[in-house]
């Protein structure tokens, strides 16, 4: 599967392009900004821009009217396109947000619903009680999501519905050539659907990639034979910027021992993980962090660990949103895309990660491990790469066990002798690729 070296790039298109937060109906032509964007992204070294919801919704993508239609504030169908198609260009895959448990309230079949109620030949496309009411007053009482009734729950065991889905697949398919789906809210969607889903689209593309957003649990329910490929890593999201804020290393290390260690009941071995350091729902990663120093630290642990690293736009130069300030702090729209020393390193990571079949496919084991300091091998079966960290102001002699009498870092091209121990400066990051 492609999707397994390679590097995702996250745009949340509506923020993104200067979007109005309601839908007006105002036609405009914003989406061919992305396009704008395709060179850095190359340059930045993703290879893959997953796009939150793009088609014809309420107000935040995530409220669908229209699964066919490009938003109108965004722009046509075929502009669209011709985004793809720029995109396909760059050698960058297209993963779209694919929003299948609920609607919104504007949706053509809903709507049909409230004009019609018992009449409605799409009544039984949702989880609707005749003997109630709603908060809006429709006469008739729905299912919401987790109690957010401007988004209505879809009826995944009504084949009509399924299909209906699946046939808007087809269609984002032939008319954008995209290369898979992100699975809104995954954890609540029915598995029989998800079965259908994987066997339909791997009809479509035998390559098409499946991700779903999940939060915790044991990710095996959503990943693996027949259902998804991959999903999101919220665990260890949640242990890459605590582990720095309290300066224990021990938490990410140990989720990822947990998840990907050599032990018989390490949890996702051989699974490829959708990692991440922020996105459109969250804080940050350089608000979140208290020490600015350890920001360039977090996402080398993130672009060393098993999985499939994913940068969020803006934040490979730093940009700072908080989510207490609301979801449009996170889904800003840039005038144009920025370059910085830390974007400079988050390139170096991504080239590494993606030129390396250890990064990539290889195993993970601990083999340096303190509150500020960790050194992890990841091995394959023709690459070890160390992956150095010191969370530290002050110098850390490491020693180890290398396995190897040099190494080369990938992020330098300087060469490594394991001689005396391994010096790491302060606030330091190192891909070390030991040598035969």
């Amino acid at each position: 599967m492609w999707a397994e070296n390679s590097v995702f790039y996250q745009i949340y298109p509506l923020g993104f392009c200067g979007a109005p937060r309601e839908n007006d109906g105002v036609p405009g032509s914003r989406i061919g900004k992305i396009a704008g964007w395709a060179g850095h992204i190359q340059r930045l070294g993703a290879d893959a821009v997953y796009l939150s919801p793009i088609f014809e919704s309420d107000c935040h993508g995530y409220d669908t009217r229209d699964y066919r239609k490009v938003d109108c504030r965004l722009g046509t169908n075929q502009e669209f396109a011709q985004v793809c198609r720029t995109l396909h260009d760059h050698g960058i895959r297209v993963v779209l947000d694919g929003v299948f448990n609920h609607v919104g309230r504007g949706f053509w079949a809903f709507r049909d619903v409230q004009e019609k109620k018992w009449d409605s030949p799409y009544r039984d496309w949702f989880h609707i009680s005749f003997d109630g009411n709603s908060n809006y007053n429709d006469g008739f009482w729905y299912e919401g999501w987790e109690g957010h009734y401007e988004l209505v729950k879809l009826n995944l065991r009504n084949p009509a519905v399924t299909d209906y889905l699946l046939d808007c697949v087809r269609f984002w398919t032939e008319e954008f050539d995209i290369d898979g789906l992100r699975l809104d809210v995954a954890y609540c969607l029915d598995k029989d659907f998800l079965r259908r889903l994987r066997s339909f689209c791997g009809g479509l593309k035998p390559d098409f990639f499946l991700v779903g957003e999940t939060l915790h649990g044991d990710y095996n329910q959503w990943v693996g034979d027949g259902l998804l490929h991959s999903c999101t890593n919220y665990e260890c999201y949640k242990g890459l910027y605590s582990s720095f804020n309290s300066m224990n290393l021990f938490e990410i290390v140990h989720s990822l021992k947990r998840q990907f260690g050599p032990e018989p009941w390490t949890l996702y071995k051989g699974k490829h993980l959708l990692c991440f350091a922020d996105n459109h729902d969250v804080t940050r990663a350089a608000s979140i962090l208290q020490n600015p120093e350890h920001l360039p630290l977090l996402y080398a642990v993130m672009f060393g660990m098993p999985g499939i690293p994913c940068l969020y736009y803006g934040s490979e130069w730093g940009a700072r949103g908080e989510k207490s300030q609301g979801d449009d702090a996170l889904r800003p729209c840039f005038q144009a895309p920025e370059w910085n020393g830390l974007t400079d390193r988050l390139a170096a990571m991504a080239r590494a990660h993606r030129e390396s079949e250890a990064l990539c496919w290889g195993d993970f084991r601990e083999l340096v491990l303190t509150n500020r300091q960790t050194v992890f091998q990841r091995r394959s079966e023709h690459e070890r790469v160390l992956v150095a960290v010191n969370a530290d102001s002050q110098p850390y002699a490491a020693h180890f066990d290398a396995g190897c009498g040099r190494a080369v870092d990938l992020l330098t091209g300087q060469g490594h002798d394991f001689g005396g121990g391994s010096q790491l400066p302060p606030y330091s990051a190192f891909f070390w690729r030991c040598e035969r």
